[in-house]
C-alpha cells in the first residue's frame, strides 16, 4: 500500500512537472534535442545546414536572453576579456590582454560554458581538421574555402540597387564606358564625402564631439613624414595622415561594446574560415583594455558584436533564397539596445559600426542599419557601399587559429618563373570567362585550373602562390576573394579582376603602388598586360608586398599596424571625419 502511495505521489509530481514545463518553458527543462531542431540555444551549431534541419522560431526568441541570463551579463565589467563567450581547448591561443590572474579566472568561467556547448572549432568549416599538435597545415586553403562558400543567391541580390547608391556613384557609372567606377574615381568620392562632413560641420555639443573635431583638425593638417622606420611613404595616400590617425586612435579612441544579445548570434566569434576577419576582430576588440570602455558617455564608437556567418548559419533557411528572418533578428536587436539606451536614437546609429564578412552583410544590413559605419568583405561600390563611410574588410582565411599566420613567405623574385596563376571553384560568370581564355594548357605561362591537377610531382595550392609572379584573384559571386590577401601572404603581386571593389583599407592604403587592376572586360587581354608591366617595375610592386603584409596579419595578442589596429584605424578615421 505504501509502494502505491509513493508511486501516486511520482506520477502526480511528474504529471505537474510536465505542464509548468510545456505551459511556461515551452519543454526547455531538460528536454532533448528533436530530430527537427536545427540548434538549441545552450547546444552547439555545426556548420551543415543539412545535418540540422531548421525549426521554425522567431528571431525574437533567439534575441533575448533569460532574466538570470540577463543578470548574469550585468555582472560581467568590460576588463573581462570574453564577453559572453565560450573558448574550448582550440581557443586558448587567443585569450588576450590579460595578465595570469585574469587568464584562469577566464579558463574557469570558460570551463562551466563548455559543459553547455560543445562547439568545437573543426565544427565552424566543415571538411578540414587540424591534428592534435595543430602542426598539419592545409595547403590548398583553395580547396577549404571554395567548399565551404554558400552558392545559393538570394532573391533581394537581383533587385535593382540603384536607388541605394549616392548621386556621385550614379553619375561616375554613368559616364564609364564600362559602368565601373576607377580606382581613381573612388578616391574621388571618398575625398566629396570629407567634404560634404566639412561643410555640415557642427559647433561641438559634447566633450566626444570636441575630441573628435580636435582629432579630425590634426589629422587634416598633421606634421610632415617624409621617411618612417616602420611605414613605407609609397603604400600610403598619404603617410602623414595615416600616422598622426593612427596615434590619436591610440591615445583617444574609446569603444563600447553591447552586452545585451546572446549567442550564437551575438557574441560568438568564428575563428576559422573564410569569415575568420570577424571573428577575430570581435575577439580582439572586445579583449581589449586600451579601446573598450565601460562608460559609454565617453564612447566614440559603439560596436554592435553579431557575427554575419552565425546570423545565416542560424536563421538561414536552405532553399528559400530570402534573408527576410536575418534582417528581422537584427532590426529586433536594434529595438532592444535602442528602448534601453538613447545612444542609438540621439545619431540615428551613425556613431555606431559593424564588422561583417559574410557575402549577404550588405544586403542584410542596408535598411536598418545603413547610417551605421559598415566594415564590410562584399566592398562593392555599385551595391550600395558608401565610399567615406563604410570600410572594406579583408577576407581572411584561417585554417587553424592557433597558427593563424600559417605559413607565410614565398620564393624570391628570381626564383618565381611563372607568369600567372589562378586556381578556384567556377563561381560566379566571372572566372568561366576567365577558364574559356587561359585555361587548360593553351598557354605555359598561364597556370589557370578550376582544380589543380592531381598527379606525382605537381605543385600544390600553396606553393604556386609561392612560385608566381603574379596571383590572379578574380571575383566569384561576389567582388571579395580571400585570394587578395593570400596573394599577399605568399609574397605575390595580386591581379584584381573584380569591377566596383573597394579594396581593403582603402582610406589608407595606395593600392595600385603593390597590385594590378584588370577590368573584367579585358581578360582576353590579360596576358599582354602582364607582359607590358617592366621588370624594374615588378621588382618593385613584389618589395612593396613584402612591407604591406604586416597590414594583413592577424596575431594573437594584437600588435602595432597588425591588421587588427588597420580594421580599427580606418572605423575611426571615417568617424573622425563624419563629425
Amino acid at each position: 500500500m505504501k509502494l502505491l502511495r509513493f508511486a501516486g505521489l511520482v506520477f502526480v509530481f511528474i504529471t505537474i512537472f510536465q505542464f509548468v514545463n510545456i505551459r511556461f518553458y515551452n519543454g526547455a527543462i531538460f528536454s532533448l534535442p528533436s530530430s527537427q531542431d536545427k540548434f538549441l540555444v545552450s547546444s552547439s551549431i555545426n556548420g551543415s545546414t543539412e545535418e540540422h534541419p531548421i525549426r521554425p522560431s522567431s528571431a525574437a526568441d533567439l534575441l533575448y536572453s533569460t532574466s538570470s541570463s540577463r543578470s548574469a551579463q550585468r555582472e560581467i565589467t568590460s576588463s573581462d576579456v570574453l564577453v559572453g563567450e565560450r573558448a574550448g581547448p582550440e581557443e586558448d591561443h587567443v585569450l588576450l590582454g590579460s595578465d595570469n590572474n585574469d587568464t584562469n579566472q577566464i579558463h574557469e568561467s570558460l570551463a562551466e560554458d563548455d559543459a553547455k556547448d560543445k562547439e568545437t572549432l573543426d565544427d565552424l568549416l566543415p571538411g578540414t581538421r587540424s591534428s592534435s599538435s595543430d602542426e598539419k597545415i592545409v595547403e590548398d586553403t583553395d580547396v577549404a574555402y571554395e567548399n565551404t562558400r554558400k552558392v545559393e543567391i538570394l532573391e533581394s541580390k537581383s533587385d535593382p540597387l540603384v536607388d541605394n547608391l549616392s548621386s556621385d556613384v550614379k553619375s561616375f557609372m554613368k559616364v564609364s564606358n564600362s559602368g565601373v567606377v576607377s580606382i581613381t574615381e573612388m578616391m574621388n568620392l571618398l575625398h566629396q564625402s570629407h567634404t560634404s562632413h566639412a561643410s555640415l560641420r557642427l559647433k561641438p555639443s559634447s566633450p566626444v564631439d570636441q575630441e573628435l573635431l580636435y582629432a579630425r583638425t590634426q589629422i587634416e593638417n598633421p606634421p610632415l613624414i617624409e621617411n618612417d622606420p616602420l611605414l613605407h611613404a609609397p603604400l600610403y595616400w598619404n603617410l602623414s595622415m595615416f600616422k598622426r590617425s593612427y596615434e590619436l586612435m591610440e591615445k583617444k579612441l574609446k569603444v563600447y561594446v553591447y552586452r545585451e544579445g546572446k549567442r550564437p548570434v551575438l557574441h560568438k566569434p568564428v575563428l576559422k574560415g573564410i569569415y575568420a576577419s570577424e571573428g577575430w576582430f570581435m575577439k580582439q576588440l572586445k579583449s581589449s583594455k586600451t579601446y573598450v570602455t565601460k562608460n559609454p558617455r565617453k564612447a566614440h564608437l559603439f560596436y554592435l558584436p553579431f557575427s554575419s556567418k552565425m546570423l545565416e548559419e542560424t536563421l538561414y533557411v536552405p532553399g528559400s533564397h530570402s534573408d527576410k528572418n536575418l534582417i528581422e533578428f537584427l532590426k529586433n536587436y536594434l529595438d532592444m539596445i535602442s528602448s534601453k539606451y538613447n545612444f542609438w536614437n540621439k545619431t540615428g546609429g551613425s556613431d555606431h559600426f559593424l564588422v561583417a564578412c559574410h557575402d549577404w552583410a550588405p544586403s542584410e544590413t542596408r535598411q536598418y542599419m545603413a547610417k551605421c559605419i559598415r566594415a564590410l568583405c562584399n566592398s562593392d561600390v555599385s551595391e550600395g557601399f558608401v565610399l567615406g563611410k563604410d570600410v572594406a574588410l579583408p577576407e581572411t582565411t584561417i585554417l587553424v587559429p592557433r597558427r593563424p599566420l600559417g605559413a607565410l613567405g614565398g620564393k624570391p623574385v628570381s626564383q618565381r618563373q611563372i607568369l600567372a596563376f589562378f586556381a578556384g571553384g567556377m563561381h560566379g560568370y566571372l572566372r568561366p570567362l576567365l577558364l574559356q581564355s587561359w585555361g587548360g594548357n593553351r598557354d605555359p605561362d598561364m597556370k589557370i585550373f578550376s582544380e589543380i591537377p592531381k598527379s606525382k610531382g605537381k605543385k600544390s595550392y600553396m606553393e604556386y602562390m609561392k612560385s608566381t609572379k603574379y596571383c590572379i584573384c578574380p571575383k566569384g559571386h561576389e567582388v571579395n576573394s580571400p585570394r587578395v590577401v593570400e596573394a599577399l601572404f605568399y609574397e605575390c603581386v595580386p591581379v584584381i579582376i573584380s569591377d566596383n571593389f573597394v579594396p581593403p583599407f582603402f582610406e589608407v592604403l595606395n593600392w595600385e603602388s603593390f597590385a594590378v587592376f584588370v577590368l573584367e572586360k579585358d581578360i582576353p587581354d590579360l596576358k599582354n598586360i602582364l607582359l607590358s608591366i617592366t621588370e624594374e617595375r615588378y621588382r618593385e610592386m613584389h618589395k612593396r608586398v613584402k612591407m604591406v603584409q604586416k597590414h594583413f596579419l592577424w596575431h594573437s595578442k594584437p600588435e602595432r599596424f597588425d591588421i587588427f589596429h588597420m580594421i580599427l584605424n580606418s572605423i575611426w578615421y571615417n568617424r573622425v571625419f563624419q563629425s
